[in-house]
């Protein structure tokens, strides 16, 4: 009985495989090797920036908290956390992307209001 893995076409399939999966991880552990440190600096910034904390808008319906790491949370009705993402602001202009790859932006207008979306949020 002739083995199997003797086959070239078998033994081709086989060298791509180990080929893509040595590669994968060589591309996962360069992503993992990245210095921590570097996403410190935001970190340390966003916890002392003045915009964290819970945006409501007037009728309570969509509800954001900005999280001090950097992450947010919104609430929309009854449905908790409808929305999660990072966000980062630059000035009293807030960027915010979403966990799904969805992409949305804001203004602070003054220091206990947001227009984000057509809404309008204020701090609670």
């Amino acid at each position: 009985m002739r083995r199997i893995f003797k086959t070239p076409v078998l033994q081709f399939f086989t060298a791509v495989t180990l080929a893509a999966t040595a590669t994968s991880s060589s591309a996962t552990d360069a992503v993992n090797d990245r210095d921590p440190r570097q996403y410190q600096t935001s970190e340390n910034s966003m916890q002392q920036h003045p915009y964290v904390g819970m945006w409501v808008t007037d009728d309570g319906r969509v509800r954001h908290e900005l999280l001090p790491n950097g992450r947010y949370d919104e609430a929309r009705g009854s449905r908790e956390s409808a929305y999660r993402g990072r966000y980062e602001v630059t000035g009293s202009h807030i960027e915010y992307w979403d966990d799904t790859g969805f992409t949305a932006d804001g203004d602070f207008v003054d220091g206990n209001t947001l227009h984000h979306g057509g809404m309008v949020l204020r701090r609670k």
